[in-house]
């Protein structure tokens, strides 16, 4: 499978100024470790590729002086195979599994620069966040995966003939021919139920079936459980488990805002508000948070005890809410909950494209913007329908109060700009955002 994120990899591999070691992070299972082996094959003369979770030898040789020269040396006899500067990959990856192995990147940084190093890590907000050693922030460059996003999958389903269209279409502002927008919403449908988790897009692509594809995505979501327990304490593992229990309840509601009466009956921010830190920094859960005004920077006006969750990836929302495939494809959930699994993926595209997540609010008269986006030093406004109903008002009192220069409203509709200027977005087009 094709990941964009490949275009990021290739800037650092040429980048010789002041190239840095690479910090790949991620949730699991997200195509972390293929993606940089496969960049090691393709783009280098040889790949060392280290696990510290199964190589408990060469973690423990981490334990001692972690000079770069001692540590290279170490790793040529270890896999009798030499490592070149500039010509050799060396990926390091479960670094959070060897903190001493995350401290080394920075000796590298400073000592011996000439390696390329790139470590991937799962957990490394969760695993470290008690442990004696500090992430060698300033000393490495930090790239974030995601699931695949909707052109990615299109490119994996033999469609990427689709997307420089969409793009031309998107940059245009011009209607997409009616075959093809039908064919695309079709495909994205599909996507809703998929999501973007390799395993299960490969399964999928294999099998030309959505039947069993809930059984590959049972077993992630069983392996994220599985972390809670080993990356906590029992006291914490259980409020893990209760928040992250609860997301499909919290997006299934008109009003998305985060609510604790949900996880349990008296639950507080006093005790799940590390439990939903963890589901965060473990990128099960991607964060969206109030903001009181829609200006820029939109950042400084967060509202930190108002956000929205949303699950990192939208396939594993529908299997976790127990939908059903021939639920979304014949359309048969209902407006709330599609309207969930919309933003949900909207979310998931906006950070992918590098965007953080804010959504905005007002209470005279009531109004709410599902989501703000700065972009090229403007604010957003971006509002997500499923279907093609797109009427609302809150859009219309965010423009009247701050006047955005761009407003965006992604649906099922095609192409096209209305009167007041806003820009209508097809939901298979929000990676291009």
């Amino acid at each position: 499978m094709e990941r964009n994120i490949v275009n990021e990899l290739l800037e650092w591999r040429n980048n010789r100024k002041d190239r840095l070691p690479l910090v790949l992070y991620g949730a699991r299972q997200v195509g972390k470790t293929y993606t940089l082996q496969r960049f090691g094959r393709d783009h280098y003369k040889n790949c060392l590729y280290v696990n510290f979770e199964r190589m408990p030898v060469i973690a423990e040789f981490f334990g001692g002086d972690l000079s770069p020269e001692r540590i290279i040396r170490f790793l040529e006899e270890y896999f009798s195979e030499q490592i070149i500067p500039e010509q050799t990959l060396l990926i390091f990856d479960e670094i959070q599994v060897c903190e001493r192995a995350l401290t080394s990147l920075k000796y590298f940084a400073e000592e011996a620069p000439e390696y390329h190093i790139a470590a991937a890590g799962s957990l490394l907000g969760v695993a470290l966040h008690r442990e004696r050693y500090s992430f060698p922030v300033g000393k490495v460059l930090m790239k974030t995966m995601y699931p695949l996003s909707f052109d990615e999958f299109l490119n994996a389903s033999g469609n990427g003939h689709f997307v420089p269209m969409i793009k031309g279409h998107f940059e245009q502002k011009s209607e997409m021919p009616d075959q093809s927008h039908r064919e695309l919403m079709t495909w994205l449908r599909r996507y809703l139920f998929v999501g973007g988790m390799p395993a299960v897009v490969k399964m999928y692509m294999e099998e030309q079936s959505l039947v069993n594809i809930q059984e590959m995505q049972e077993l992630i979501l069983n392996a994220y459980t599985a972390d809670m327990a080993k990356y906590s304490t029992a006291g914490e593992y259980t409020k893990i488990q209760n928040a992250f229990r609860s997301l499909p309840a919290q997006l299934a509601k008109d009003n998305k805002k985060f609510q604790y009466k949900l996880i349990r009956k008296g639950a507080t921010a006093g005790l799940f508000g590390d439990s939903i830190a963890w589901l965060v920094m473990a990128g099960i859960a991607l964060e969206c948070d109030r903001v009181t005004r829609g200006e820029v920077p939109v950042k400084v006006s967060r509202d930190i005890s108002s956000f929205k969750l949303y699950m990192s990836d939208v396939g594993l929302l529908s299997c976790f809410s127990g939908i059903m495939p021939e639920n979304i494809i014949r359309q048969e959930l209902s407006d709330v909950y599609k309207g969930a699994l919309a933003e949900n993926y909207v979310a998931q595209a906006l950070c992918a494209g590098g965007h953080e997540l804010y959504y905005w609010t007002s209470d005279a008269p009531s109004a709410e913007v599902d989501f703000l986006i700065q972009k090229a030093g403007d604010v957003v406004p971006v509002e997500v329908k499923y279907d093609q109903n797109v009427h609302g008002k809150s859009m219309r009192h965010f423009s009247n109060m701050y006047h955005p220069k761009e407003m965006i409203r992604i649906s099922a509709r095609n192409f096209g700009v209305d009167e007041s200027g806003l820009v209508s977005v097809p939901l298979y087009a929000a990676f291009c955002i």
